[in-house]
């Protein structure tokens, strides 16, 4: 192999090398990003759909108050609006179902909630119901904060998720970077070697071609150096030695 192609060959190696950990870093670090970031939408939604569905909680349980208070009109209207954003909350939750095990969290819900509306949509107004505060705290309240306690619990589940999510984050971006540290020491290993065998190849020849032509110059001592690879090295070292045999066999005439 000639000395031009070994050098070209040792760079497009290292290059190669370099190129082709980099592209493998970029696709680790997009496939992570990505991946994680589906994850923390889908969670961040089902947590946005659960505040809804306690926001509209608590306005059910100010409707119920105003019809214990002989407010029907008010009342209903509050509730009947606090309903529609409830199921609206809860349909989303149920449609961004991406954790094992949240589907039973939904269905308590649904569940909890079917037996807290059982309780509102009956009459209040002008029944035994209306103003009795016993009736409010022991049924109403208590079936409102069962199902509070119910939506609390599949917000806190994806949070725990979410968190578990980022944790696990950076273990993710540590082996995202290993490529890229395997290539930094595989590139130094192969500089080192690189390096070894140019001065093998390269620089040791052209030192003991230098000495050996200094020697013949000064001393006359015959130009011998011997080139293991048949390259440029070799041309040249033969180029001398044909020269020094010229210059030599002139000056034996002479």
């Amino acid at each position: 192999m000639r000395l031009r192609l070994k050098i070209f060959s040792g760079f497009l190696i290292l290059t190669l090398m370099l190129i082709i950990a980099g592209a493998w870093t970029i696709y680790e670090l997009k496939n992570m990003g990505s991946s994680v970031q589906a994850i923390l939408d889908d969670n961040y939604k089902s947590i946005i759909a659960a505040k809804v569905m306690i926001e509209a909680l608590e306005r059910e349980d100010s409707g119920i108050l105003l019809l214990m208070l002989g407010q029907w009109s008010e009342g209903r209207e509050i509730i009947t609006a606090a309903d529609n954003s409830f199921k609206k909350g809860l349909e989303i939750a149920a449609n961004n179902i991406t954790i094992p095990g949240e589907q039973s969290y939904i269905e308590t819900i649904r569940s909890k909630y079917q037996i807290y509306k059982e309780i509102w949509e009956r009459p209040i107004v002008d029944t035994h119901k209306q103003g009795d505060l016993n009736w409010y705290l022991e049924i109403a309240h208590e079936s409102f904060l069962d199902v509070q306690s119910s939506v609390n619990e599949l917000m806190s589940y994806n949070d725990q998720f979410m968190f578990d999510t980022a944790s696990n984050l950076q273990n993710k971006a540590k082996r995202s970077l290993m490529p890229g540290v395997v290539a930094i020491i595989s590139a130094l290993v192969f500089t080192f070697l690189f390096n070894y065998f140019v001065n093998y190849y390269f620089v040791s020849p052209i030192v003991r071609i230098t000495k050996s032509i200094q020697r013949f110059s000064k001393d006359r001592v015959p130009f011998d150096v011997r080139i293991e690879t048949n390259d440029e090295i070799y041309d040249l070292a033969e180029s001398i030695n044909n020269l020094c045999l010229v210059t030599e066999s002139r000056a034996n005439k002479q």
